[in-house]
């Protein structure tokens, strides 16, 4: 945990921004997997982290907007639950630490909440349990998820502070080991789940666990493949997204491309580079103020002018990226934001989120995917990936329908239609008058790629 004026700070801003009422932050149960007594691995709420830091299920957080006193719910363990479980942190002292002021059991919440009088507001409910609990608690009588909460949540959750940003830099020290491990790893006739346990391995061997399922394929333009069934082979890519959170749960989020031979063929350079210019391009527009969704749209040109040059789209290529041909090989937004969560606060609205009064989302193909859109500040915590792929499905149903036929070259593309995808993701950190990109450095040019794979030390 951070300590307990972090989070007595962050409740007192909280409260500062509304009016009046009282603030219900539930905590996450576990869940059970495939019987009733056996969970999944337990995982906090992020909201709920946020403004206690307390890792424990069957926890409720009530904000006094008015006093702004805290008030943490919640129950000791039974001398049975500790036969099973063994002992775990009094709930005296959980409040203690997180600096809150009152603490009272469970089963009094629910009439502490009718006896206030007072607005409840909370957050969306993304669970099921949560949402019955909540319904419950408030005997059906919910105005649904407080707006002006939503907002006040996400201004204050999107400005990282340093300490927010060590732990990502933690998270990060992690998933930097667990790419090379997988770049020095795969070789022609491997599968891809075994490389897939070894980026498990290593994470759990340390302590610490994945922001989200490994995305590892040769596969790569299936954009959230987590099937690990291929037998990798020569003249392939392999695609690793993956990421570690912290100890205190703060998510990376970095992908790499890099060939199962060990060394790049002429055509996948030509494609990496198109990739890696796209990115350096998006990295331009990193800086406060600027529009993400210029970043975008930036690195959308930059596929297409590549593109042209490989014989593979044609025409004007401002004209392409406004009518959303590039979206074909590029069907993806840059970027989003990162924090506690890997598409951070996204459970609380991706619009609310990405998107501000000044730029409503597209409904345009490739576009409409683009989860950050609004002008950058400084303290945003963002993730940079952009990709190629080349997508058989998609690319024969846009052949079929004749679709935008002056901008693609739909012959030159037979030859790719086992290509695959290739994106570089990197987390970056935007500063008062630029960016940062967050960890270790990762090998990322292909120089860089191919020497790790060698055995070096690149």
């Amino acid at each position: 945990m951070f300590s307990a004026n972090t989070y007595q700070n962050r409740r007192k801003i909280l409260c500062e921004q509304l009016n009046e009422g009282l603030i219900l932050l539930p905590g996450n149960n576990p869940v059970p997997m495939n019987y009733p007594s056996n969970w999944l691995r337990f995982r906090q709420d992020s909201n709920f982290l946020y403004y206690c830091g307390l890792d424990y299920p069957h926890l409720n957080l009530v904000m006094d907007v008015t006093t702004g006193k805290s008030i943490l719910f919640g129950d000791d363990l039974t001398v049975d639950d500790i036969v099973w479980e063994g002992e775990r942190t009094k709930i005296s002292d959980m409040a203690q630490s997180a600096g809150i002021d009152q603490f009272l059991p469970l089963e009094e919440l629910q009439s502490f909440l009718k006896a206030q009088k007072k607005q409840v507001h909370h957050l969306p409910c993304y669970r099921g349990d949560q949402h019955l609990f909540v319904d419950g608690l408030l005997n059906g009588q919910s105005n649904g998820a407080s707006k002006s909460l939503i907002q006040s949540v996400i201004q204050q959750r999107s400005i990282k502070t340093e300490e927010e940003i060590e732990e990502i830099e933690s998270a990060l020290q992690i998933t930097a080991e667990c790419h090379k491990i997988a770049m020095q790893s795969t070789h022609p006739g491997m599968s891809e789940q075994a490389i897939v346990g070894k980026i498990e391995g290593h994470a759990l061997a340390q302590g610490r666990r994945l922001a989200y399922p490994v995305i590892f394929s040769v596969r790569g333009e299936i954009l959230h493949m987590n099937e690990y069934n291929n037998i990798m082979a020569e003249g392939q890519l392999a695609l690793n997204d993956s990421g570690a959170e912290s100890p205190l749960h703060y998510a990376s989020d970095i992908t790499r491309t890099f060939p199962v031979s060990g060394q790049f063929t002429d055509r996948q350079k030509e494609i990496y580079n198109i990739v890696y210019d796209m990115q350096a391009a998006a990295f331009t527009f990193c800086a406060p103020g600027k529009s993400y969704k210029n970043a975008h749209l930036k690195a959308a040109t930059i596929a297409v002018k590549g593109l042209k040059r490989l014989g593979l789209m044609k025409g004007d290529y401002s004209a392409a990226v406004e009518a959303g041909a590039h979206a074909l090989f590029f069907p993806h937004g840059l970027g989003h934001m990162l924090g506690l969560d890997v598409h951070d606060m996204e459970g609380l609205g991706e619009d609310l989120v990405g998107y501000d009064d000044a730029d409503d989302r597209s409904d345009q193909f490739g576009l409409a995917y683009l989860r950050l859109a609004k002008n950058l500040k400084k303290g945003f915590v963002i993730t940079v990936e952009p990709g190629i792929y080349f997508i058989p499905h998609l690319i024969d149903q846009w052949k079929d329908e004749g679709k935008h036929m002056e901008f693609i070259n739909y012959d030159a593309l037979d030859s790719y239609r086992d290509f695959g995808g290739v994106r570089i993701e990197d987390n970056v950190l935007i500063t008062e008058d630029g960016y940062r990109i967050l960890g270790p450095h990762i090998p990322r040019t292909i120089e860089e790629i191919e020497a790790v794979m060698a055995g070096n030390n690149a």
